[in-house]
């Protein structure tokens, strides 16, 4: 399987947001706190997941396992309706990734 990048979620992201612009709220700066809070819903449905079965059942057992990953999808997707949202490039996010993470390599 190839890798699945950032502008890749992005296109798809804008393919979901104009198939139903006449349903859901626009995608803007005012509407990026509403994607943070729905994205932080979904993070909790994830963490009920881990936490009702454990690290091990969560990551082993099939059913549990392919649940996870889908809630892990919803957060990825509402991620980048957030970058949709303040109009952030897969660029700029791989720049300030770098940065953060040579940060982190001499943080401790």
């Amino acid at each position: 399987m190839s890798d699945f990048g950032i502008n890749e979620m992005l296109e798809m992201q804008r393919v979901l947001q104009d198939t139903y612009k006449d349903k859901w709220e626009t995608i803007s700066p005012e509407a990026g706190k509403n994607k943070l809070l729905w994205m932080i819903g979904e993070i909790g449905e994830v963490i009920d997941i881990v936490k009702k079965n454990g690290g091990t059942k969560a990551s082993e057992n099939d059913e549990i396992r392919e649940h996870l990953i889908e809630e892990l999808a919803d957060v990825l997707m509402y991620y980048n309706d957030v970058l949709l949202c303040y109009d952030i490039s897969a660029d700029e996010l791989k720049q300030a990734y770098t940065e953060k993470f040579k940060k982190n390599l001499n943080r401790w």
